[in-house]
């Protein structure tokens, strides 16, 4: 509270930690010294109305946003000015957050609209009698549209995931059954760039509660982005093991390992794989049908099996991606 005297009078412990050198009978001025707050305060105490400003520090090297809400108060001896504290960090990092997701979906839309825009106009003149540009630009224009096609179907199933990700799953799957379904799912592809995926799995089944669909999708995913960006002609292995404590559930577990034997990823990327969008190479992923969202998917369906997702890597050496899970919750 700010009294008549423009003084400081009461602040109570949260205050005093935020504040640091704000000390009961200085002048407001000398703690508050950003100059949004200071004018709303001067505002207030002038015209004796409400005001409100963003007040912005550093804890822990953490940057905090404020919002301060400047008041008077009619006391016995007189009116004071009061201040409240509100930490929106978490609602303005939740609003950059949307505001970067937009912006990344509609840079990846841009670049393909634009293609098919032009060939579209192409096609319409200067092409409209030459059958071998048609056949040509129709191509490309389907190429566009198809990477169109998997950004929309890897949003909406983004949306899904994180939509049932604080409901645990209650049926019981066999996980190795799901990786080979998955494995014989990219034959195709591995036969299309001349890759191998070994399996190295256990006789028995491997029973977990688990989402069927969702954890296929977090195998198909991975072994994929093995064979595309493994060494050419390479060998994508898929290892399944369980262990009765598995240190990083704190109880009995199964580690599924997909390893690759591509370049590697340097370890600065590592920490943010998983964020949406974000490629170590753009312009190869975009070239391989990469959307960028798959890893962020992987990351949502482990999370909702109370699972981990471990990433490993070596430039020269390949990757490791591991995805261990509860056998029981």
């Amino acid at each position: 509270m700010i009294g008549a005297s423009e003084s400081i009078v009461t602040l109570n412990g949260p205050a005093r930690t935020l504040l640091g050198s704000a000390e009961i009978g200085r002048h407001y001025i000398t703690a508050l010294r950003q100059p949004g707050l200071l004018d709303a305060i001067e505002q207030s105490i002038t015209t004796r109305s409400k005001r409100t400003a963003r007040y912005l520090s550093s804890e822990a090297g953490r940057e905090t946003t404020w919002s301060v809400a400047v008041a008077p108060v009619d006391l016995e001896e007189g009116t004071v000015t009061f201040l409240t504290f509100e930490d929106i960090s978490a609602k303005e990092e939740a609003g950059q957050m949307r505001r970067d997701f937009v912006a990344n979906v509609s840079h990846e839309l841009r670049t393909p609209l634009t293609a098919l825009l032009g060939f579209i106009e192409t096609l319409a003149g200067a092409a409209r009698n030459d059958p071998e540009a048609q056949a040509r630009f129709l191509g490309i224009m389907r190429r566009e549209a198809e990477r169109m096609s998997r950004l929309v179907q890897d949003l909406l199933s983004l949306s899904r995931v994180e939509q049932d990700e604080r409901v645990r799953p209650t049926e019981r799957v066999d996980l190795r059954a799901i990786i080979e379904g998955s494995a014989s799912a990219l034959e195709p592809f591995s036969e299309e760039v001349g890759s191998t995926i070994d399996l190295q799995l256990p006789e028995d089944p491997v029973l977990l509660p688990g989402d069927a669909d969702q954890l296929r999708q977090v195998f198909v995913n991975l072994i994929e982005n093995g064979l595309k960006y493994g060494k050419d002609g390479g060998c994508v292995t898929v290892r399944l093991t369980t262990s009765d404590r598995d240190p990083s559930l704190r109880g009995p577990g199964a580690r599924v390992d997909v390893i690759d034997d591509g370049e590697g990823i340097d370890h600065f990327h590592i920490a943010r794989l998983t964020e949406r969008f974000y490629r170590v190479d753009s312009h190869r992923s975009r070239e391989m049908g990469g959307t960028g969202l798959g890893l962020a998917i992987v990351k949502h369906i482990v999370n909702r099996h109370r699972g981990r997702l471990r990433i490993s890597s070596e430039k020269g050496e390949g990757s490791r991606f591991s995805v261990i899970l509860p056998l029981t919750f």
